[in-house]
């Protein structure tokens, strides 16, 4: 394609992308809310983050079957009615305060979501040439990022304006609280709907792959790189969502006031790192050497978090250094979904869907390894040891950076 042919569907593209990111980053600031809202402990809280990304391992391998029968464009649209759906069931869990039915609303969303995401990712990495792939999913990243800046922002701003602090709402407080959440996913619900109608009636094209009969009958589990890319994808899920999800409930647990708005702060570091990925990828640094340079800076920070004492105040006057360094995390996440996506791809042909789909189920570290933080906290008593758990999705990470992205390739 062209660049004048491609700028219309990196629009499109980059509008699903900056909705992925807003609707995503909420569950940083659900997590302390609902806590609070469902009298939850941290482990319970962790939940959030469970329901809404297992359902990209439920729900991505039919998903793909799916898109072979409806092409990118028409499964993008049923994404979002799906999406739609999920935001209209937080109205009855808003009303009871129940947790289950929360859990619900968000597994939906990440259905939908799911949808998207294995429509759009592909997209992007076969709108053009696979050497600078990184730096277009890049782009999308950065739009990604900036939505989930500004999610816990409008969250807090909406949700908590003019409310006593989290920790001292009374019953009858609580119950007011939860009313508020139904205006603004009612609001999202709409939004949803007016984007089927753009998508329905915008020029977005199918994408066409090359013959490769060679390729055709083969399995794609027959590619260790693509296998070994899922498992690396897993775990910088994981660390993703750790990392911008559970920065809240740490700094509530410090005493840190406006815990709920935290997010952003994680989100605005990976939007500065996406802008050097933008620059400086082909151009500067191949993707798999970004890879490799984000997984060694994430073991540093990782380091950081645990070694950093709770009561240093360096950096900031009313943020302890150690969560700033859970922000901080950020930087070394941004650039491995723009770099893992390519190295995996490149060169599969009409296996890209099940690759895609097959990465999308990965998302799956997003609802697992926060779980898995979550027990070893409650375990220890002690959430900021609990973040070494990254040094391990850091270096399976930096494996697939240095070796395992060319393992089995021909």
């Amino acid at each position: 394609m062209s660049k004048e042919s491609n700028f219309i569907p990196m629009v499109i593209i980059a509008i699903l992308f900056f909705i992925f990111g807003f609707v995503t980053w909420l569950n940083g600031s659900l997590i302390p809310f609902l806590k609070v809202l469902c009298d939850l402990n941290e482990f319970e809280a962790l939940f959030v983050t469970f329901a809404f990304y297992i359902s990209y391992t439920v729900m991505a391998y039919p998903m793909s079957y799916l898109l072979e029968l409806t092409g990118y464009k028409k499964g993008m649209t049923l994404g979002l009615l799906v999406m739609a759906v999920g935001s209209l069931l937080f109205i009855p869990a808003a009303l009871t305060r129940e947790f289950g039915i929360f859990l619900l609303a968000l597994f939906v969303l990440g259905t939908g979501l799911t949808i998207l995401q294995s429509a759009s990712n592909p997209y992007i990495v076969l709108l053009g040439p696979i050497e600078s792939a990184a730096r277009r999913i890049s782009i999308m990243g950065l739009i990604n990022k900036s939505a989930g800046v500004l999610a816990p922002i409008v969250f807090t701003a909406l949700i908590l304006s003019n409310m006593p602090l989290l920790e001292n709402l009374q019953t009858a407080n609580l119950d007011t609280l939860s009313h508020k959440l139904i205006t603004p996913y009612v609001v999202m619900a709409i939004i949803l709907l007016m984007l089927i109608v753009f998508v329905h009636f915008s020029p977005l094209k199918d994408v066409e792959y090359e013959e490769d009969d060679s390729y055709d009958h083969v399995s794609v589990l027959r590619f260790p790189h693509v296998i070994l890319g899922a498992i690396a994808l897993f775990f910088y899920v994981g660390i993703e969502v750790i990392a911008g999800d559970t920065i809240g409930l740490y700094a509530q647990s410090l005493g840190v006031k406006d815990a709920t708005i935290l997010t952003s702060y994680t989100m605005i570091c990976m939007v500065i790192a996406y802008l050097v990925g933008v620059v400086a990828i082909p151009k500067y640094i191949s993707q798999k050497n970004a890879l490799a340079l984000s997984s060694i800076v994430g073991i540093i920070l990782v380091m950081s978090i645990a070694c950093t004492p709770k009561e240093s105040y360096f950096y900031m006057q009313s943020i302890p250094d150690t969560v700033l360094y859970v922000a901080l995390l950020g930087l070394s996440n941004a650039l491995v979904w723009p770099t893992i996506w390519p190295l995996v791809l490149d060169g599969l042909g009409r296996h890209t869907p099940k690759a895609s789909a097959l990465l999308i189920m990965s998302i799956a570290g997003g609802a697992l390894l926060p779980l898995a933080f979550g027990k070893i906290s409650l375990f220890t008593g002690d959430m900021q040891q609990s973040y070494l758990i990254g040094i391990f999705c850091y270096l399976v990470i930096l494996f697939y950076a240095l070796k395992g992205h060319k393992i089995g390739r021909t």
